[in-house]
């Protein structure tokens, strides 16, 4: 049995599957405040937690589970037109299988390009063939991907990258930087929710 939990209007025109990232599960305060401001947008959210933390385990499932996990909650909690989203390791499993799936849209909440420290070792390939529209909200300084590592990539005409100042993996700036955590959330959510709208209006 998926974990799974609900926001939005149940009669709204879309939903968002939202995936959450390795280190915590669907009811962390960050996706919990990304699925609230959807939700408020009108959108409908489906959060899930995938069978790792399910089952209380620190380790994450390997691919194909979290790819089976991600298209059984499509298949049973959907109903109409839908975007992916995730977080770190979510948006990854997300990107992956939105050709797949259909889905609209995709939105990436801190995209893992390669491990810390290990920036040989790319999570890029599929990418550079993504046909599904595609936000990036990216920080910076983000140790998964800076700004002038992702500049190297050969990422699909399909993606966006919307870059956040001095922002770490979950968007926030060092208080040196003169920027702030609520106003780099606050603007991450206008875009994406602008994004989304576009999108489902646009493949109606």
């Amino acid at each position: 049995m998926i974990a799974v939990l609900h926001d939005g209007p149940i009669t709204a025109t879309g939903t968002v599957v939202l995936a959450h990232g390795a280190g915590a599960g669907m009811t962390h305060p960050f996706l919990a405040d990304v699925a609230r401001e959807l939700a408020a947008g009108g959108l409908r959210v489906v959060r899930f937690d995938f069978p790792y933390r399910t089952e209380n385990r620190r380790v994450p499932d390997r691919m194909p589970v979290l790819q089976d996990t991600l298209r059984a909650v499509v298949r049973d909690h959907v109903r109409g037109p839908f975007v992916l989203a995730g977080k770190s390791m979510g948006g990854r499993v997300a990107t992956m299988l939105a050709d797949e799936l259909g889905a609209k849209a995709c939105v990436v909440f801190g995209y893992p390009f390669h491990p810390p420290a290990k920036p040989t070792q790319l999570r890029t390939e599929h990418l550079a063939t993504l046909r599904t529209p595609t936000l990036v909200l990216q920080g910076d300084r983000d140790e998964f991907g800076s700004r002038a590592e992702v500049a190297l990539y050969p990422l699909a005409p399909t993606i966006t990258v919307e870059w956040f100042a001095d922002g770490d993996h979950s968007l926030v700036p060092r208080k040196a930087s003169g920027c702030t955590r609520a106003g780099h959330f606050a603007h991450a959510m206008a875009v994406a929710r602008e994004f989304v709208q576009r999108q489902l209006v646009a493949h109606a």
